[in-house]
This record gives structure tokens, sequence and C-alpha cells, in this order.
């Protein structure tokens, strides 16, 4: 049985293979992998060819990522997808390099060079010794709280409110999906001989209620499943696009690789505080290490890089199991999806508003476990600071006019576009600068 805290299966206890898969599909449902792609390819005015080896690139390099983090380097439950951080950048450099084949070059060729300098970062423990020393608890429990408060507005507005379709059934979608996990969850709390099906399988349970209501609705497009191919091969940038290197390009993406870093720190952060495992110094070392890897072979199969999810650290908290099988077998889906079309298409039918739903709920309990970490330690003035300004900074990146931000440079405009990694360093700032209380202490009077 887990040790760890409100864990039904902890990371290293076995589980069967059945089990395994299904849960590993359960994260795989729970992570809109295939929304950053989506966004490149309209940024980029891709070919519906080239869209879909994108996407299919994509699910190689996170299942490949996923397997290479949780079993090899992290050594601990991790799923890795596209980030949504060097969208910008990806098309500023597309751009600026003509487009094309020899725009894509461009970006792989930087992307692929970024790459190798994180794997350079973990072997010199560089990074590390810097999250060591400016990353107390503190501060780590505020930049989870921050990850799952940032992605709130995500799963809401571009999930549900701004979701194409109907607005109202968007709305009821996302409230039956959301409902239908809630109720899940309730069961098994208030059942614990049922705690294994209705707490373990809830996300898949309710991602597949909402998309029966979808059906129901006309809202699930069977017909996209039926013209996808059974079989098809990802566009390896590699072979299909080759790679060019620009100084500039690479540049962007040594910046752009700086902030995804710091934003991957939060997702180890609410993955260990959902373990209550502190993470070691062979972790840093070795997840940045993986990371590295993981952007270089996404750059090789003509992805752009992927990082650590926060989603799936609230699945673990939702569902109560932390087994590395069931993250591995995540990875195995991945690499499934990314040669098997009607799999792939049929994940891409799920209604956004669905996903919306159990989204929602996930990234509030990622937040939460940020301020439970916080709650352990016994505040002091400059900590209200420390953990307030950076959740303020974070809803005011969330809702920045478009406008000011395209007023700003190049550079500005890809720190602003990631309120996890700019609230992350003011956190960082802040604890350096406000000074400690220094306690003094009253003098005991001794009696003779």
């Amino acid at each position: 049985m887990a040790s760890e805290k409100n864990l039904i299966v902890g990371p290293d206890e076995p589980l069967k293979t059945h089990t395994a898969a299904l849960l590993g599909l359960q994260h795989v449902l729970a992570m809109d992998v295939y929304v950053p792609p989506f966004i490149i390819a309209g940024l980029l005015a891709m070919s519906m060819d080239a869209k879909m080896g994108l996407i299919q690139a994509t699910f190689f390099a996170a299942g490949i990522g996923t397997i290479l983090q949780t079993k090899f380097f992290m050594k601990m439950p991790m799923t890795q997808g596209p980030s949504f951080v060097p969208i910008g950048a990806i098309a500023g450099i597309y751009l600026a390099n003509g487009g094309g084949h020899n725009g894509l070059a461009t970006v792989f060729g930087s992307l692929l060079v970024g790459a190798v300098l994180v794997i350079l970062f973990g072997l010199t423990g560089f990074f590390q010794k810097i999250i060591q020393r400016l990353v107390p608890s503190l501060v780590g429990g505020t930049i989870i709280t921050v990850v799952g408060l940032s992605l709130i507005p995500s799963a809401l507005n571009d999930n549900i409110f701004q979701a194409s379709g109907n607005l109202n059934q968007n709305v009821l979608l996302g409230v039956i999906t959301a409902t239908i996990l809630v109720v899940c969850v309730a069961i098994s709390l208030r059942f614990p001989r049922l705690e294994r099906i209705f707490k373990v399988s809830s996300i898949i349970i309710a991602l597949l209620g909402g998309s029966i209501i979808a059906a129901a609705m006309g809202r699930f497009s069977f017909k996209t499943v039926a013209d996808a191919p059974w079989f098809s091969l990802p566009h390896f940038a590699v072979t299909n696009y080759g790679f060019h290197f620009s100084l500039t390009a690479i540049l962007t993406m040594v910046v752009i690789y700086a902030v995804l870093l710091t934003e991957t720190s939060g997702t180890w952060f609410a993955m260990s505080a959902v373990l209550h495992k502190p993470l070691t110094d062979r972790q840093w070392n070795r997840g940045i290490i993986g990371e590295g890897i993981s952007c270089l072979i996404a750059a090789l199969a003509g992805a752009t890089p992927v990082t650590g999810y926060s989603t799936n650290a609230g699945v673990v908290s939702i569902t109560g199991v932390a087994s590395k099988k069931a993250f591995i077998a995540a990875g195995a889906w991945f690499i499934g999806f990314s040669f098997i079309g009607k799999l792939a298409a049929f994940l891409a039918a799920i209604p956004a508003a669905v996903i919306g739903g159990v989204f929602a709920i996930i990234c509030s309990t990622i937040m939460l476990s940020g301020l439970q970490v916080i709650r352990q330690q016994e505040f002091a003035e400059r900590d209200l600071y420390i953990l307030g300004i950076p959740i303020i900074m974070t809803l005011a990146l969330i809702l920045i006019p478009s406008q000011l931000t395209k007023e700003a440079p190049q550079l500005v405009q890809y720190l602003l576009s990631s309120p996890i990694a700019v609230s992350a360093l003011l956190a960082i700032v802040l604890n350096q600068v406000l000074p400690q209380k220094v306690r003094t202490e009253t003098p005991v009077a001794v009696k003779e």
C-alpha cells in the first residue's frame, strides 16, 4: 500500500498491465497536447498534410520524452507535452526567414542548438545550483500556486467560453463533465470500497460521459475519425525539412529555453508536492538532462519543445495513483497515436468544452497543492508579498490587453506570454530582496 499521503498506488508499487494501460490513456486524455501544434499550424498557414505531420511528431516527441523522464532521468511520474511558451517565437522565426521549408529549417535548427545547451546545463549542475540557492519551500509553493492559477483561465476561456460551437452547449458540456468528475470523487469518499473504481477512473469516466452527451448534441464528429488513415508516418524534421542555423534565431531560442526551464521547474515542484517527496539534487540534474534530450528528440522529429505537464500532477492528486508504470503507458499511447491516424483523430474529436470541464478542476488541485506546501511553514509578513505579488502578476499577464503586448519589444512579448515564468522569477527576486525580520529576544532576568 502506498505510504505517501492520499495516494492509493505509489510511484514504485506494482500495477497490472491492463490497469496501467487504462490509467495511461486517462493521463493522455487529460492533456491538450494537440492544442499547441494546432495553434502553430494556424499561425504558419500550414497545409493539411504538414499540419497532421506536426501533430503526429508532437505525439511522438511527447511519448519518448515521457518514458525517458519517468524511467531513466527524473525517475518520477512525469508526462512531457508541447509547451505553449515558444509559440510566438516559432512564428516570428518562421516568418523572419521567409517561411516555407527554409523558415521551418531555421526554426528546427534553433530548437536543436537550444536543446543541446539545456543538456549542458544539466551535465554541469549549473541550473540545479541556482534552484537550490534561490528556491526555498515558500518560493516553490508560490510557483506551484501560480502554475495552477495560470491554467484555470485557459481551461475555462479557451476550452469553454471561446471554443468553437454554441456557447450555451459549451457551458453545459463543461458543467456536466465537471459534475460527473465530482460525483465520482464523492462516491469514492462516501464508499471507501469503491475508491479504486471511482477515484482511480474518475477522469476517464468524466471524459467518456461528457463525450456521450456531446455526441447526443451532435458535437462529436465521427466523420473526421472515419476519414483519417489508419497508419501514417510523422514528418520528421531531419528528413523532411533539414536544419538551418541563424544566430539571431538561436539567441532567441536560448531565452525561450531559459523560460521553459523555469516553467518546467514549477511542474516538478507540483508533482513533488503531490507525492510528498522533495526533489533531490540528482533528480534536478538528471531531470534537466532529460528535458534537454526530450527537446532534442522533438527538434529531430519535427515537433516543438516538450516540457513537463502540470496537468498530470492534478490527475495524480484526484485519482491517487502515482504509478510510474501508468506514466510509461501514457508514453506508449502517445507513440502509438503518432503512427495511428484514427486514434489521434478520435482524441482530437473530443469537444474542447468536455476537456475544459475536467481541466478546470485539475488546475484547482494544482493551485491548492502549492498553498498546502506554503501552509507547512511559519508565515512572516514578508511572505505575504512573496506569495501575493506573483499571484497579482499572474492575473495581470492573463488579463493584459493584446494591444499592449504587441507594442512591446519581441523579447518582452515572449516573456509576457508565459505568466508562470514571469511570476516564478518575481517570487525568486522578492525572496532575495525583502529582508528577513531579525527577532530580538527580551533578556530574561536570572534570580540569584
